[in-house]
């Protein structure tokens, strides 16, 4: 990946991303189960996700659930750099990140997520 339009380093990033966890709803919040939110600096080879949930939904869990590995859904930095030209616009796109992954977490998927909006 070359240079981003907006630079930003790795601690402000991640304050933004704890922000927009600090806008989601405390109710939902305490819904979220065994589930770690992490920052990286690049997407997997080959793919350009802004940000990936991993893991087993709170909708398909089940009474045989249990003493597995933490969820996790993991922003990545980089690719929302790129595709941001302001700080301003970083601010968003976490957001809008963040709250779609939170939503996977919650069993909704990407058709339902752009018809709300969140896509």
């Amino acid at each position: 990946m070359g240079a981003v339009p907006v630079e930003m380093s790795r601690e402000r990033f991640e304050e933004l991303v704890g922000d927009a966890l600090d806008e989601v709803p405390e109710e939902l919040l305490r819904l979220m189960n065994n589930v770690v939110i992490l920052v990286e600096d690049r997407s997997p080879p080959g793919t350009r996700l802004l940000g990936l949930y991993e893991g087993h939904a709170l909708t398909d869990r089940g009474w045989n659930y249990a003493g597995v590995l933490p969820d996790r859904i993991t922003i990545y930095r980089l690719p929302i750099l790129s595709i941001c030209d302001t700080d301003e616009d970083v601010v968003e796109e976490v957001a809008v990140t963040v709250v779609h992954e939170i939503a996977h977490h919650f069993g909704i998927d990407d058709e339902r997520l752009h018809d709300l909006g969140w896509g």
